[in-house]
């Protein structure tokens, strides 16, 4: 549809005009970036379209979308704000396109098992996939692919699906392309009559139901998974939205000659024995150790490094990145240390990875910067440190602690480049595991739901079959004092 610029116009006029004459819902008022949105066109334009150029429509959709962006928080969710195992289990994640070349959103019914989740932080992890959606087709549309293979009555979240839709129909204008059902079971077919009348009629066509046999009509062939009867063997592992656009880091394979840092920080290698070295003039941080070593600390492998501010009068604000995100877990990665103050700082392995999978190049960025205000917020250090350059920068490398107390084991390292591919074979390994005792998990649901299911239809039955007898006497009763009533009593 084409939406005329006077239109759009016209829409930001209007908006503005009932924000100074009703004032915002919240005493906070609109956020700041949802208004910085409204001066964009295109951001308009989607209003406009969803609502087929009508202006009452639009207005109170853009109205009430910027009230419930402030209200539910939208620009304080990212990845460090939300469950981050809720990111990481693969239920949800975006991969692929559709044969309109839109992103497809993928939900893995079957690794969901409905109330096994707290559902305020599944709302929170959504948001969070649509705004990195919306940052990462710069507002184009999606599909929506429910992966229903082998899915069981306890994994069918109507609640979920429900709020799914309730984003792409109230707050997020004119961003669904399709909604793509793979492989539904028919045992789930009446509840997929339910999502449709939460449709609204202009939306049913798009709902499209495949099976491996018609999945090209819809979806890209070359994004076709193997296991939905394709060739791509893409396994899903989080990885932070920082690092997509890195071109020497792709699922843990690095380039040999650059270590890429988020946010496209490429930095020339060096050996371990320059790392950390700075020079003591001017010299902001003091970080010890210099490489940080991980030992087994109750069910987990943490590592940890001290941070000291050295400076007796000016604050500063550390960041740590590293170049495999999705492999550890940085508690706190940014922070504020005032003159003279030391912090440690706990780097855990996350599940699902071995110690023996750490990689000699694996590496850890500590930066800094100095502040004039050691009060600032936690959102305006994330605006600080996205618009000014560090002022110092540490590399630090890792290693496994147990093998560098074995003097058999140094000059075999497992943190030695020969290892790489058995370490990320071994991660592979312990991820299939995990995925396994799930699956095993959801199939003794399935079979204690199976149970109940079907000694209720021999229960139902045995009573319809006593029914059918009990009638079936009543009739032959009848039907023997009818012929007595007609016999004759002589001749």
């Amino acid at each position: 549809m084409e939406v005329r610029m006077e239109l759009i116009s016209e829409l930001r006029e209007k908006f503005f005009k009932k924000l100074d004459d009703e004032g915002p819902p919240d005493p906070r008022g609109f956020h700041p970036a949802d208004i910085a949105k409204i001066m964009e066109n295109d951001w308009l334009r989607r209003f406009l379209e969803h609502n087929e150029c009508n202006m009452i429509d639009s207005l109170n959709m853009l109205w009430e979308t910027c009230t419930w962006r402030r209200k539910f928080e939208v620009h304080e969710i990212t990845e460090e704000t939300v469950k981050r195992e809720y990111l990481e289990d693969g239920i949800c994640f975006i991969h692929g396109k559709d044969r309109e070349g839109k992103a497809l959103f993928i939900i893995r019914c079957k690794l969901h098992t409905r109330g096994s989740k707290d559902f305020n932080e599944v709302r929170r992890v959504i948001v969070y996939w649509f705004e990195r959606l919306e940052r990462q087709t710069n507002g184009d549309q999606f599909s929506l692919f429910f992966d229903m293979a082998d899915t069981g009555i306890m994994n069918m979240d109507m609640e979920l699906v429900k709020y799914l839709i309730s984003l792409c129909k109230n707050y997020y204008p004119n961003f669904l392309n399709y909604i793509i059902i793979f492989e539904l079971p028919w045992l789930l077919n009446a509840t997929f009559k339910i999502i449709k009348s939460w449709l609204p009629p202009k939306a049913l066509p798009k709902m499209k139901f495949i099976h491996r046999s018609t999945i090209h009509t819809f979806v890209e062939p070359s994004d076709i998974l193997t296991c939905w009867g394709g060739t791509n063997d893409y396994t899903f592992r989080f990885v932070p939205e920082a690092q997509n656009n890195m071109d020497a880091t792709m699922n843990g394979k690095l380039d040999n000659k650059k270590v890429h840092f988020a946010e496209g920080s490429p930095m020339t290698e060096q050996s371990p024995d320059n790392f950390g070295d700075q020079p003591n003039e001017d010299e902001l941080l003091l970080i010890d150790p210099k490489t940080i070593t991980f030992n087994k600390k109750e069910t987990e492998l943490v590592g940890t490094i001290t941070l000291r501010n050295i400076r007796t009068e000016k604050p500063l604000s550390y960041k740590i990145k590293t170049t495999s995100p999705e492999k550890f877990r940085v508690r706190p990665s940014l922070g504020v240390l005032l003159p003279q103050e030391q912090r440690t700082v706990s780097v855990v392995l996350q599940p699902g990875y071995n110690v023996r999978g750490l990689l000699h190049n694996d590496r850890f960025l500590v930066m800094c910067l100095p502040l004039k205000d050691a009060n600032m917020s936690p959102q305006e250090l994330a605006t600080l440190w996205k618009s000014e350059t560090p002022r110092e920068q540490h590399r630090l490398r890792c290693c496994d602690g147990e093998s560098e107390n074995n003097e058999t084991q140094k000059s075999h390292s497992i943190l030695s480049s020969g290892m790489s591919d058995n370490g990320r074979t071994v991660d592979t390994l312990f991820y299939k595991i995990s995925q396994l005792k799930e699956s095993n998990a959801k199939l003794h649901n399935d079979i204690v739901t199976l149970k109940y299911l079907v000694l209720f239809s021999i229960i139902m039955g045995i009573l319809l079959a006593v029914m059918v007898v009990y009638i079936l006497r009543i009739d032959i009763q009848n039907s023997m004092d009818q012929e007595a009533c007609h016999i004759p009593r002589g001749i």
